[in-house]
C-alpha cells in the first residue's frame, strides 16, 4: 500500500521538531525549545497553551522518534484509507492534544508535580492503535515484535498496563512514562470510534 503524502508531512514534522533539540545545545535555542515544545500543567497556567500541540511533534531521544514513527506508519496507513485525509488529520491532532493535556492533568491532580514536563507524539499514537484495534479487533498484532495477539486483546492490555503504570506513579513508584498521556490519547480513539459507528448505523436507518 502506498504511502499517504499526509503521514510523510506528519512524520517529517515530528523528525524536524526532534532535530531542534539536537542541535539546541546550550544555546539560547535551547530555552526556546524548553518553553515551546514540552507541556506541563505550569506551563498551561503560564498560558503556554500552543505546547498542547507542539509537545505532541516533540522527542528527546532518537529511539522514543523511532518507535512513535514506526508505529504511526503501520497503523496510521489503514487508517488513513479508512478515515480520509482530513478526518484522520483532525483525529491524529485531537488525539495529541487529548494525551498532552492528560498528562498534564494527572501531574497535577494524582501525581503532585504540576511542573512535570512531558513530551512525545505517544498520545497520539495510542489514539490511533486503539481506533486501530476496535474497528479491527480481529487482527493479529504481534507484541514486543514476538507475541500474536488480536487487536481487541491488545487494547485492554494496553490501557490496564498503563492505568497499573499511573497508580504506580502516584505512589512515588512506576518508570518515567506519561502513561496518563497515553490514557488520554486511548480516550480518544475510543470516543472516535463510537462517533464513527453511530454515524454509520444513522446513515443506514432507512427514513420513517
Amino acid at each position: 500500500m502506498k504511502s499517504p503524502y499526509l503521514l510523510k508531512v506528519i512524520i517529517s514534522l515530528n523528525v524536524l521538531v526532534t532535530l531542534g533539540w539536537f542541535l539546541s545545545g546550550n544555546t539560547p535555542w535551547f530555552s526556546f525549545m524548553l518553553d515551546n515544545f514540552l507541556i506541563s500543567w505550569t506551563g498551561l497556567e503560564e498560558g503556554r497553551f500552543w505546547t498542547l500541540l507542539t509537545s505532541a511533534f516533540s522527542h528527546s531521544s532518537l529511539f522514543h522518534l523511532m518507535i512513535n514513527m514506526y508505529v504511526l506508519f503501520g497503523f496510521g496507513i489503514v487508517l488513513h484509507q479508512l478515515l480520509g485525509p482530513a478526518a484522520f488529520l483532525n483525529f491524529y491532532l485531537i488525539s495529541g492534544i487529548s494525551g498532552s493535556f492528560m498528562h498534564a492533568l494527572m501531574s497535577k491532580l494524582f501525581i503532585g508535580e504540576p511542573g512535570m514536563p512531558a513530551l512525545g507524539a505517544s498520545g497520539a499514537i495510542a489514539g490511533i492503535v486503539l481506533l486501530f484495534s476496535l474497528s479491527f479487533p480481529r487482527e493479529k498484532l504481534l507484541l514486543m515484535g514476538l507475541i500474536p495477539i488480536r487487536a481487541g486483546w491488545a487494547a485492554v492490555l494496553i490501557i490496564s498496563l498503563d492505568l497499573w503504570g499511573l497508580i504506580a506513579q502516584t505512589k512515588g513508584g512506576g518508570l518515567p512514562i506519561g502513561h496518563g498521556a497515553h490514557l488520554g490519547g486511548a480516550l480518544m480513539g475510543i470516543i472516535w470510534y463510537f462517533a464513527i459507528r453511530n454515524k454509520k448505523e444513522n446513515q443506514v436507518k432507512p427514513p420513517l
